[in-house]
């Protein structure tokens, strides 16, 4: 598996991550903790070096999992959690306060086995709390060696330069992919501009771009795509299209349509990491592979050209949830 640095911080990670919040969170019943810990630890052994939890996911149980899959090699691997909810649930609205993100802190060790967390995001952007403060507290973190870098998740780009202002940010993770393109708008450049990393969420679309999708598809019942408006049996019709064209692309390749999505997402900037989850170790694999496909200029071209005209209908995210997207 190849390497990138996430911005100057020197964070230096595997080309592809793990997004781990699947496993046990989101969509669908969790995997039985003994598979869960087969897979992660599959990944490592295919060069994966670069792991993303949070204490929401769950709420707690994802870190758990993480922690004892890892500790056999906790020195040759970068784990990545979060703060800034109320009790570690979603539903309960934010909580960036500085006492509660030092206590986060101190539990997520725990449960992480480790002595120090090597990047920790603010979930989403808590308005009650200023950004500085945020910055400020985990700054502290980061003296007292609790903590090796900062991160934002879905934040703006006032609260980045605000943050980094206090506490250089060593990444921003969002949602960036083929079927959500908005961080090119603005985000990207900044993060370029003030040298941070990106490390893209649902680089798959939630898995709508591999391919295996469509209006047919059932959710369970705790599964969050069911919510989501981009994710009704309407919009995953209208928006077929995309993915059509995605998987054309893909058989004159010769690979997946979830290889050339991540293959797209890695051309884009050499800091850019994205971190696909899965539940599969077949889908594992076919991910991982992705990170050796070389797109050209022209490849790229002949994609964008395709794409562009191809309208993505749907909103990401329904109202209350878009709410907590900073500014």
């Amino acid at each position: 598996m190849k390497m990138r640095h996430l911005g100057k911080s020197g964070l230096e990670v595997s080309t592809l991550g793990l997004g781990c919040m699947g496993l046990s969170y989101g969509y669908g019943p969790a995997l039985e903790k003994n598979e869960a810990i087969r897979l992660i630890r599959r990944a490592a052994d295919l060069g994966v070096t670069f792991f993303d939890t949070a204490e929401a996911y769950g709420p707690f149980v994802n870190e758990e999992v993480v922690g004892e899959a890892l500790q056999p090699i906790r020195d040759q691997v970068v784990i990545a959690t979060k703060f800034g909810f109320f009790e570690g649930d979603t539903r309960k609205g934010m909580d960036s306060r500085p006492e509660n993100i030092r206590a986060v802190a101190n539990a997520a060790l725990k449960r992480l086995k480790t002595d120090r967390i090597d990047l920790f995001y603010q979930h989403r952007t808590d308005r009650n709390v200023p950004i500085e403060d945020v910055a400020g507290t985990v700054q502290d973190l980061i003296k007292q060696g609790k903590v090796k870098h900062f991160g934002l998740s879905e934040a703006g780009i006032q609260t980045i330069r605000r943050a980094h202002a206090v506490q250089p940010v060593t990444a921003l993770q969002s949602e960036y992919s083929l079927f959500w393109r908005e961080p090119e708008k603005e985000i990207i450049p900044v993060l370029e501009e003030l040298d941070i990393g990106f490390v893209p969420f649902s680089p798959l679309g939630k898995g709508f771009l591999t391919g295996k999708m469509d209006e047919n598809t059932a959710f369970h019942a705790s599964d969050y795509r069911n919510i989501f408006p981009r994710f009704s049996v309407e919009m995953r019709s209208a928006n077929k299209a995309l993915v059509e064209q995605i998987t054309t692309i893909a058989k004159s390749h010769g690979v997946t349509p979830a290889q050339i999505a991540l293959a797209w997402l890695l051309a884009q900037k050499p800091w850019i990491v994205p971190i696909p989850g899965t539940t599969k170790v077949e889908r594992l694999e076919e991910n991982l592979k992705s990170a050796d496909i070389e797109l050209s200029a022209k490849e790229l071209a002949q994609i964008e050209a395709a794409l562009s005209s191809i309208p993505i209908h749907g909103d990401r995210y329904p109202p209350a949830l878009q709410a907590r997207v900073g500014d």
